[in-house]
């Protein structure tokens, strides 16, 4: 990208950006609190119909906290996504597999040490407000700003020379 102040971004060019950054599968950082007691710990995250996807049980301490406050942010490299998260069911209950099939073909190791069939979830997480950090390709470094409910984005550059 060749950064310029007045850098124009659609909404749908941005999520694009984003999630071809993130590409299929990253381990990102997922942070949770519930009465200010704040907990963060990495994540096996798929990425497909613009939302975030991770396994976990659903006996775990920060399952417990995503019950209680939904509200999330993840951080992979430059970018950091804040959401919500909803429990979509155990992962062998989903209709069609695809989260199952999209872990063991990203994740097989993880998806062969890691696979309780009977206490493992997916959780869901749809973007609420994303900042990318990045650079341009004439090295400027900038920061993009996606406000998923207002459908809008904002670029701005960092550094001025």
């Amino acid at each position: 990208m060749n950064f310029s102040a007045d850098k124009n971004l659609a909404f749908d060019q941005a999520v694009e950006l984003l999630f071809d950054k993130l590409g299929d599968w990253k381990i990102m950082a997922l942070a949770s609190s519930v009465n200010d007691y704040v907990m963060v710990r990495n994540m096996s995250c798929l990425f497909y119909d613009h939302k975030i996807y991770f396994k976990t049980d659903k006996n775990f301490r920060k399952t417990q906290q995503l019950y209680q406050n939904p509200h999330v942010a993840l951080c992979w490299s430059g970018v950091q996504v804040e959401g919500l998260a909803e429990n979509k069911g155990l992962v062998t209950d989903e209709p069609d597999r695809r989260f199952e099939t999209l872990y063991k073909q990203h994740l097989l190791g993880s998806y062969n040490k890691y696979s309780h069939k009977d206490t493992e979830i997916i959780i869901e997480i749809t973007p609420k407000f994303v900042e990318i950090w990045d650079t341009s390709d004439d090295n400027y470094a900038y920061q993009i700003f996606i406000d998923f409910d207002k459908q809008a984005v904002e670029v701005k550059q960092y550094d001025h020379r």
